[in-house]
């Protein structure tokens, strides 16, 4: 009888090998799904990671110890919810042992009925492609039905803790197939612009809906706007983009001169705006008409159109009032 092989396996110490995996700079995610009594569950995940474009498949993997595990493999659908930089709360609040996770969090479905969570970075609504076991977690292959997301900064984690990604958007860098939705801010008479870090300005840009009237700026932070002084101001296409533009008028809620703002963003008188340095020539128009409507103190919206656009005079901004549906 011959001699039986060797074991030739390495023994790996998993605490080390569990910190070196930690050095990979990760986003952090928080998957969810709903159960089979249609509750909806989740949890703060970062093994996260792209599969393809064609089919438009993605992967998380889900611990078999996590108390959602049964509820995630075996439902047919689930989200990937993509946390920004302030959304640390919601992160720990997914990881914890929590009763009602979906209690404090704002969330709605889109495609699949998974839960998504409505003020995230980015989220992946997913069908189960596949799931695949593998060791101590089983992988989750996701075909992507519907996705969304914005322009602010991402939370990261690496070593065990969160981790600030500085200046994660590139200037200008603006996202495709959606509504862009632009801020024309007024402070004191002057009008807030962007640098694009070629040379030119941009107006700020934010997710679609503000959260407390606080518009996330590149770099972390938030700047305050007046709610009732906050309005549609402009709807239009520009050339070779596939996204439309809409832009809202707005007025910032603090003195101009407490303000600390980050790197590449800075107010303009409206003698001083840098026409010749704003790419795009349906913002210089726009900039141009909102100055002349600033002397006058009425206001218009403007509405794109194929033979040139439409022009409906508003007046001065009124307190919103609150009316009951019938």
């Amino acid at each position: 009888m011959g001699m039986a092989a060797e074991d030739t396996r390495t023994v790996i110490d998993p605490l080390a090998l569990r910190r070196a995996f930690g050095t990979f700079l990760t986003g952090v995610t928080v998957i969810t799904t709903v159960d089979s009594d249609g509750k909806p569950r989740g949890m703060t995940a970062n093994s996260f990671a792209s599969v393809s474009l064609d089919p438009p498949l993605l992967l998380v993997c889900v611990g078999k110890s996590a108390s959602s595990y049964p509820a995630f493999t075996g439902s047919d659908r689930f989200a990937v919810n993509l946390l920004r930089d302030s959304q640390i709360d919601v992160s720990n609040l997914f990881a914890s042992k929590a009763s009602d996770k979906f209690a404090s969090v704002g969330y709605d479905v889109v495609h699949t009925g998974a839960p998504v969570l409505t003020d995230c970075l980015t989220w992946f609504d997913c069908t189960m492609h596949e799931h695949v076991d593998a060791g101590d977690h089983a992988i989750l292959i996701g075909r992507i039905q519907a996705f969304g997301t914005s322009p602010s900064a991402p939370l990261g984690f690496c070593r065990g803790r969160y981790a600030q990604v500085k200046d994660p958007l590139p200037p200008g860098w603006l996202s495709s197939n959606d509504m862009i939705i632009g801020y024309l801010i007024e402070a004191q008479g002057q009008v807030l612009l962007v640098s694009d870090g070629k040379g030119g300005w941009v107006l700020p840009t934010a997710p679609r809906k503000l959260v407390n009237g606080r518009l996330p700026v590149t770099g972390g932070g938030e700047l305050s706007l007046m709610s009732d002084d906050t309005f549609l101001y402009s709807v239009f296409d520009v050339s070779g983009h596939d996204s439309g533009y809409l832009i809202y008028r707005a007025r910032l809620a603090e003195p101009r001169g407490a303000l600390a703002l980050p790197t590449g963003y800075r107010f303009f008188a409206p003698s001083e705006l840098p026409y010749d340095e704003i790419a795009s020539t349906e913002v210089r128009a726009m900039l141009r008409r909102f100055v002349r409507e600033s002397e006058h103190g009425g206001y218009s919206i403007y509405m794109d159109s194929h033979d040139g656009g439409r022009l409906a005079t508003v007046g001065a901004a009124q307190p919103w009032v609150r009316h009951a549906q019938t």
